[in-house]
């Protein structure tokens, strides 16, 4: 088994406060690429997506990022260990549960994985902390060049990039900002970002991408369409557009509620504070509401001595898969909801135990 050890911390990135941090949790590029000569993966026989595994494997680690790659084999992974990848945002869903050959390249520091037989035969994604998507698409633009070196894309002079979903065919890229919107949400103004997302044609999708809820507050704004534009024009969209605009929202909404409802938000973010410090048991719906609202009250400056990357990371670690393999035992629902009590209120608290 490939897969890194998990110790009481979250990916690298999450760790880290990135530009416009308080509000926006990290930016992510995808590029979507296919192999020219193999069938898009959902018509491969299994015989022709092993085929195209071992291909792409063997052409990534000839490259010069192979020093500091990790190979996962899906197919032979524990449900736990592709649940853990799933909750460190390092593979879709989809990805998690496909049952064909299949496979994950990651870096050692998490800020990049190629995904080997998704939906297309592969998607290349960066992720950083903060607003940093012109970072983001310039390694993922890189890696992409390293790989079309040795492998041969599906691609028309006409249409671009070809893949299995018309939306993707053209330049292939997603662009995905993640970002944390307690003050609309409270305010109800949420439905601005909503607005402003369907002018533009973007997509709003929960914490973990496509067919997720809104987990912690956390919205997820990504591009829909990709044919006729340049990545370029994709990226200005987001860095200079829509994901600013709504920074100013989100900045305006907290403005008002410390303004005209200061006791109302003083009372939510102190009660939020004191269960998650005290708390004997705690769900992941209930954890994650609650630490929506402490991150909330640190990027105000109105919860001193907590870091808002202490909150990013609680994110990720107080899910099902992490608590488990933190605590290197198997749950029932209660003794689950105990030790996320009780491993909240340690993180809180001070510094992690070894």
């Amino acid at each position: 088994m490939n897969l890194p050890e998990v110790t009481r911390q979250a990916s690298p990135w999450v760790r880290e406060s990135g530009p416009h941090g308080d509000v926006v949790l990290s930016s992510r590029v995808r590029l979507a690429r296919n192999v020219a000569g193999f069938p898009f993966t959902n018509r491969a026989s299994d015989v022709q997506r092993q085929e195209l595994l071992n291909a792409c494997r063997e052409s990534i680690f000839q490259s010069p990022l192979a020093e500091r790659l990790i190979w996962v084999d899906l197919l032979e992974s524990s449900k736990q260990d592709r649940q853990i990848l799933y909750e460190r945002h390092l593979i879709s869903r989809q990805h998690s549960h496909g049952q064909v050959p299949r496979g994950v390249v990651l870096a050692t520091d998490e800020s990049f994985a190629i995904m080997i037989n998704e939906e297309d035969h592969l998607r290349i994604q960066v992720i950083k902390a903060g607003l940093q998507l012109d970072d983001v698409y310039a390694k993922a633009d890189q890696i992409d060049d390293l790989l079309e070196s040795r492998l041969e894309p599906a691609y028309s002079a006409k249409l671009g990039y070809l893949t299995a979903c018309p939306t993707n065919v053209g330049t292939g890229i997603r662009v995905s900002v993640m970002l944390h919107l307690p003050g609309l949400k409270i305010t109800g103004e949420i439905e601005k970002v909503r607005r402003a997302a369907r002018e533009l044609n973007l997509a709003i999708r929960g914490f973990y991408g496509e067919g997720t809820e809104a987990v912690g507050d956390f919205f997820q704004i990504s591009n829909q369409t990709t044919l006729g534009r340049t990545e370029r024009e994709i990226l200005r969209d987001f860095q200079e557009g829509v994901i600013p605009q709504i920074i100013e929202y989100e900045h305006n909404a907290r403005h008002a509620l410390a303004e005209r409802r200061s006791t109302l938000l003083e009372d939510r973010l102190q009660r939020a504070y004191g269960l998650l410090t005290h708390a004997r048991l705690l769900s992941s719906e209930e954890a994650a509401c609650l630490l929506s609202y402490l991150r909330l009250g640190v990027g105000m400056g109105c919860i001193p001595g907590v870091e808002l990357t202490t909150i990013n990371e609680l994110f990720v670690l107080i899910q099902p898969a992490h608590l488990q393999r933190i605590a290197r035992e198997k749950f029932t629902g209660d003794e689950r909801r105990e030790f996320r009590a009780r491993f909240v209120r340690e993180r809180l608290s001070g510094p992690p135990s070894n």
